[in-house]
């Protein structure tokens, strides 16, 4: 199956939800909540997301994930758990008030199955009281959404590793190579030439993909993670957004909807005049109003 015919089925398939004034959303993806370990790479931005991901919570926001939360190729669920028991406990607050959706990307593509989404998110067991307790059941998992305003215009949001044949038809064999091979050779540096975060030339091919079915399909506005390169185009240009990911060097970036206006952003330390370190919040591009993307 071409790229054109993947992404065009997880569009035609897409779960759809409204878009209007009202409308409070923020897009991540690309977290890769790991083990802890030396080859975790959310680790060291974890701080970051989880007070990112409060104040969201505080103002109201809809968190949509999209893809790669879980770092399923190179860690079993368990694990990943304990590690990031904190970050889970806010994102069960979203869950709880029906403000979180799930989009499965290549790296959580076991998100597929229904199976996989009861044994990891209905339940998990407290160490303090020694009993399973309900942790997010009926988890939302979805391969694409639209958001969509009364005008029928609409948001397309996908992981996209759709437009990557190896890591989308082929995502077992990666995740073999990536569990068994890739991950120990990080602890000398040599990275994962399957990837398009880490491989420019397979990030273009990507890329250009999405072009490609954007102008096949009317400029359809689309947004999403999978190569980690941020992207955000001026109302004159294709109207191809990506929110990068949450795990660069040393800062979070994400894409946030609020007053029908789209901006990107990233979360980040700072040092103050008295030496305090802060997480703030930077504008990187906009806010555009949203109808300048749909005319």
């Amino acid at each position: 199956m071409s790229a054109n015919r993947r992404i065009t089925r997880a569009f035609n398939n897409a779960k759809m939800l409204s878009l209007n004034e009202d409308s409070k959303y923020i897009f991540f993806s690309d977290c890769h909540r790991g083990d802890n370990s030396f080859a975790d790479d959310f680790a060291r931005n974890r701080k970051i997301y989880n007070h990112a991901m409060s104040t969201y919570f505080s103002k109201g926001f809809t968190y949509i994930e999209l893809g790669d939360g879980d770092e399923l190729w190179e860690n079993n669920f368990t694990s990943i758990f304990k590690a990031n028991k904190d970050t889970f406990l806010i994102l069960k607050k979203f869950h709880d008030l029906n403000r979180l959706h799930f989009i499965w990307g290549n790296h959580d593509m076991d998100y597929k199955s229904s199976k996989h989404i009861q044994k990891n998110l209905a339940s998990y067991y407290e160490d303090a009281t020694e009993e399973n307790k309900e942790f997010m059941p009926n988890a939302s998992f979805s391969e694409a959404i639209q958001l969509q305003n009364d005008n029928g215009k609409s948001i397309f949001l996908l992981h996209g590793h759709q437009a990557d044949w190896f890591n989308y038809t082929f995502w077992k064999l990666s995740r073999f190579l990536v569990r068994f091979l890739w991950k120990p050779l990080q602890i000398i540096g040599i990275k994962d030439p399957t990837s398009p975060a880490q491989n420019f030339k397979e990030l273009i091919k990507v890329e250009r993909h999405l072009e490609k079915w954007i102008k096949k399909n009317n400029n359809q506005v689309i947004v999403t993670g999978h190569t980690h390169r941020p992207r955000f185009p001026q109302p004159n240009e294709l109207p191809y957004f990506n929110d990068g990911s949450c795990v660069h060097p040393r800062c979070i970036t994400g894409i946030e909807i609020e007053n029908y206006e789209i901006t990107l952003i990233k979360w980040h330390l700072t040092t103050l005049e008295n030496g305090t370190m802060k997480i703030v919040k930077t504008i990187l591009e906009g806010p555009q109003n949203l109808s300048n993307y749909f005319d």
